[in-house]
């Protein structure tokens, strides 16, 4: 079983090295800070390769794999990631935050209504952070933030 492991790993250290690449392409003005917006991109991109090719060379000889209702809680949970990535545009980041945050909640474990209590939570908190205190700009639905 040590051949999905260095199958992950291999896809892994491929899509790091892509990340990477792609970064590196992002084009920059004349006035930018000293880290620039690529330098956050290039950290994910080789932490996904350091971590991808621990896993290709010291793959675990005896992997558990998870059954199928727990496979398909990890499908579902890519669903909803991919759908918050498509909303955001369409929405705004408050109400896509707050209804993925709140579905993951939910498929965690948490009961339906503290799911929504802190999907509702994580939005404006992180809100508040990266737009209000930080002065980033977030995705802006029909109502405006």
């Amino acid at each position: 079983m040590t051949r999905s492991d260095r199958i992950l790993g291999a896809v892994g250290v491929v899509l790091g090295i892509f990340f990477i690449w792609n970064a590196n392409a992002i084009e920059t003005g004349f006035i930018v800070d000293p880290l620039g917006p690529k330098t956050f991109p290039i950290i994910i991109g080789v932490l996904l390769v350091v971590s991808s090719a621990y896993v290709l060379f010291r793959p675990d000889p005896d992997p558990q794999w998870p059954t199928r209702g727990r496979a398909l809680e990890v499908v579902g949970a890519v669903v909803v990631l991919i759908a918050y990535g498509l909303a955001l545009e369409l929405v705004g980041f408050v109400i896509a935050t707050a209804v993925a945050a709140a579905v993951l909640s939910w498929r965690l474990g948490g009961t339906p209504l503290w799911a929504a209590v802190s999907g509702i939570g994580i939005s404006v908190g992180i809100y508040a952070i990266f737009h209000l205190v930080l002065g980033l700009s977030l995705a802006k639905g029909p109502l405006g933030f």
